[in-house]
């Protein structure tokens, strides 16, 4: 007994001083802020977040100035497999899958363009992922996730979605202005609504034989900075081609910039609810032409009352009531989906620091500020409806730069400021 508790006692000994050497390099050896930076905007865990932000600002060199260069600099991209890799596993809500391919010319040195292509009913992202590695290439980098029942309109899709976008962009060298997504039929209503929510994200929308239900046309608003690329055959009975024809009517009405290709081909399994490879070299063409615009002067937003998430530089924070979308969308339709009662912010940077903004069903909004948008060195002007909402300097902060850079994980649009308004109503 005398000999365990010797052996124990020496064990604990030598626990302590392992423990003091540790702490005694953590000490001669601290954290770099780009150390601390890279863990807080990876990091899953909302606590160890708030943990690891509290520890950055209390940082002397943690000015705005160096978190600024540090959330618009370009990570070191590492060696990656490249060719094709089916099944991938990301974690969204639930754990999901998708395949990717990245060409095998790929280099860690060189941006490129990713296009997240999603699958019609029936179908995986597997099964695209053959189909649409052949007809882009080695030109771009593809991900095609997968939703088992097709249901791409579902708050989990889009959460699976973005996720990949998430889960590639932190692997591969993806240029952020040229990422486009597309979708075939129910992965074509997916690229609608999924692009709609998060337009500001996408250098184009490409929806293929799909539509919008009429108490969603005007999500189409979204898309005044993002080009469509809308194909449709006339002989789809599975969906009908006035589908895509109304859409196109909506974004004609707004002036928005799209493309409509209507096709007559026919397919011996599909008849014409298909993506004929007539189409495909417009489409490339096309793509390879467009790049995104990551501080638009000019927004539009519509939200329901489940969305209300950054778009841009513009965040709707509290509204009247308003339609509210369930998980599966609109399969409960209320008086306020039916009659198309949503909230609509429209924003304009005009004479350099002033910003116009109308409002609808809004009663609080938050824009967000960077040197792209507005000149700091000189007030800033917000009217809402025609009313003074906001004017005077306004002040950098890099805890508003590092909690938007973790929410967002798009390099191009560091906001370095945020205005919150209140909207004044005159309704009695």
């Amino acid at each position: 007994m005398q000999v365990g508790r010797v052996f124990h006692a020496g064990l604990l000994a030598l626990l302590l001083s392992l423990a003091s050497m540790t702490l005694a390099t953590d000490a001669l050896n601290p954290p770099t802020l780009s150390d601390l930076v890279t863990k807080y905007l990876a990091s899953r865990n909302a606590d160890t977040a708030d943990d690891l932000l509290t520890e950055i600002l209390t940082r002397p060199d943690a000015t705005v100035s160096a978190v600024q260069a540090l959330l618009s600099s370009r990570p070191a991209y590492g060696k990656e497999p490249v060719g094709t890799q089916p099944s991938l596993e990301l974690r969204s809500q639930k754990v999901g899958h998708y395949g990717l391919y990245v060409p095998t010319n790929y280099s860690p040195d060189t941006a490129y363009g990713l296009v997240i292509c999603l699958h019609g009913a029936g179908f995986t992202g597997d099964n695209y992922l053959e189909r649409w590695q052949s007809r882009l290439g080695d030109k771009y980098i593809l991900a095609c996730p997968t939703d088992r029942d097709g249901a791409w309109w579902t708050r989990h899709a889009e959460d699976l979605v973005m996720a990949t976008l998430q889960d590639v962009q932190s692997r591969y060298h993806v240029d952020p202005n040229r990422v486009f997504l597309t979708g075939m039929s129910n992965g074509g209503i997916g690229a609608y609504l999924i692009g709609a929510h998060h337009a500001t994200r996408f250098a184009a929308v490409v929806p293929m034989a799909a539509g919008l239900d009429n108490v969603l046309m005007p999500f189409l608003e979204n898309f005044r900075q993002t080009p469509l690329y809308i194909i449709h055959g006339t002989e789809d009975h599975v969906m009908p081609v006035d589908l895509s024809r109304a859409s196109v009517g909506e974004l004609e009405r707004l002036g928005y910039p799209y493309v409509y290709r209507e096709h007559h081909h026919v397919h011996p399994q599909a008849g014409g609810h298909f993506f004929p490879r007539e189409e495909l070299p417009a489409l490339i063409a096309w793509l390879d032409h467009q790049r995104r615009e990551p501080n638009p002067k000019q927004l539009t937003v519509v939200r329901d009352a489940s969305h209300l998430a950054p778009f841009g530089w513009i965040r709707i924070d509290g509204t009247e009531r308003i339609a509210r979308f369930t998980e599966a969308l609109i399969d409960h339709k209320d008086k306020f989906i039916t009659n198309r009662i949503y909230a609509k912010l429209e924003a304009e940077i005009v004479d350099g620091n002033r910003i116009e903004v109308r409002t609808h069903h809004i009663r609080r909004y938050m824009v967000y500020l960077n040197d792209k948008l507005v000149n700091f060195s000189r007030p800033i002007t917000i009217t809402t409806n025609g009313v003074l909402s906001y004017e005077g300097m306004v002040t950098s902060s890099p805890r508003i730069m590092l909690k938007e850079a973790r929410l967002r994980h798009d390099p191009e649009t560091v906001y370095t400021a945020s205005v919150a308004i209140d909207v004044v109503s005159f309704e009695k």
